[in-house]
């Protein structure tokens, strides 16, 4: 074992990097048109009410920036993807991260991830080559370059999902924890992934001076859940919101509520990329509402769904409800247990919409705490 990581760690640092001044290293990068500027409009499907059109207006000037890194997503049949950003990684982005458009300036580098590919097959029980420190250097060189060429001494959010948040993760603690950076971060929005901290504490462990985040108006500090439903709870072979540290616990909080109270959320839905399609040009197979297409990539569904972060006995994690019961075919596909998948992989709960069921949240917390830094650095 020791062996094999030796030479997948010399294979990596033989392996040349990624020139992030490129523009073509990127899949968003402010003042293009890119997976970030895609039609971003969106459908209210509030209960009991008509679909209703929301229009995506960037703002002009945005006050922060957001670095995003993307969850597991290429189907290159490597372990590790290339440099080419196809349609699976495009689509990824604008599911996840293209609205954050509305809040700050979006930044998104391509990676040379570990592939869906190796992902499937390890879960097979397979070998495989990938190398995810390939991924982490290529996440690092365009962080260092961002800071370099983009940055100028503004705040930054930094949001990831799954391998995204394990890759920001390590930066974090490597590159920004307890360095002068640190001062400009507004959080560190990490879902899908277990981050830990102390016992009943909201500093220390696997970041030394980023506490958790508990109000709106809090920066620098860091946003983490893991979601499944309250009514299949995360069992005892759960890969998310665990510590396998007596002394340790992983950390949970609510977007939608930091001080940690239960509350509805705010979802907005992209294209459900988890059902294999990749959602470009918003095909017939998005979403639908009364049997016919959605003229938009995106559903809102305010108050459909509501959380609070719950300490199981063996992982604490954000428990999801359905307030509603599903009784249209558009609801059956954001909450039926086959769509979800928790079904069939309990141990994954929630993990494929982490992100849009709190999606709006998040958009919310950006500017509330955009707003909390620069009313401090006036």
């Amino acid at each position: 074992m020791a062996l094999a990581l030796f030479v997948a760690m010399a294979a990596a640092s033989a392996t040349p990097g990624n020139d992030y001044t490129r523009d073509t290293n990127w899949l968003c990068r402010p003042g293009r048109s890119d997976a970030c500027t895609d039609d971003a409009r969106v459908t209210r499907m509030a209960s009991g009410a008509a679909p209703i059109e929301e229009p995506a207006v960037p703002p002009a000037e945005p006050d922060a920036d957001c670095f995003y890194v993307y969850p597991t997503t290429s189907l290159d049949l490597t372990g590790n993807s290339d440099m080419i950003a196809g349609p699976e990684e495009r689509a990824q982005a604008a599911a996840q991260f293209a609205r954050f458009a509305s809040v700050c300036r979006t930044f998104a580098p391509v990676y040379r991830q570990v592939t869906l590919t190796a992902l499937r097959a390890r879960m097979r029980g397979q070998a495989s080559d990938a190398d995810p420190e390939l991924g982490y250097r290529d996440i690092r060189d365009a962080w260092r370059d961002y800071l370099a060429r983009d940055n100028g001494g503004r705040p930054f959010v930094l949001i990831g999902h799954s391998q995204g948040s394990m890759v920001l993760q390590r930066l974090i603690a490597e590159e920004i924890d307890g360095k002068p950076v640190q001062g400009h971060m507004l959080s560190a929005m990490l879902p899908g992934t277990s981050v830990l901290v102390p016992k009943g504490k909201d500093i220390g462990g696997d970041f030394k001076t980023i506490p958790l985040c508990r109000t709106g108006s809090q920066t620098g500090c860091a946003i983490v859940w893991a979601s499944y439903r309250d009514t299949i709870p995360p069992p005892a072979n759960a890969l998310f919101g665990v510590s396998k540290r007596p002394d340790m616990e992983a950390a949970c909080t609510n977007p939608a509520k930091l001080e940690g109270v239960p509350a509805p959320l705010d979802s907005i839905f992209g294209f459900p990329w988890w059902r294999g399609g990749v959602g470009i040009g918003a095909p017939p197979e998005g979403w639908q509402a009364d049997g016919k297409p959605l003229a938009t990539r995106y559903a809102r569904v305010p108050g459909r769904l509501s959380a609070e972060c719950v300490k199981g006995s063996n992982a604490n994690y954000l428990a999801v409800h359905v307030n509603v019961a599903p009784q249209t075919a558009f609801d059956r596909e954001l909450t039926a247990e086959p769509v979800i998948g928790d079904d069939a992989y309990p141990d994954w709960g929630w993990h494929v919409v982490d992100i849009a069921i709190v999606h709006g949240d998040v958009l919310r917390l950006v500017a509330a705490q955009s707003a909390a830094w620069h009313r401090a650095h006036r």
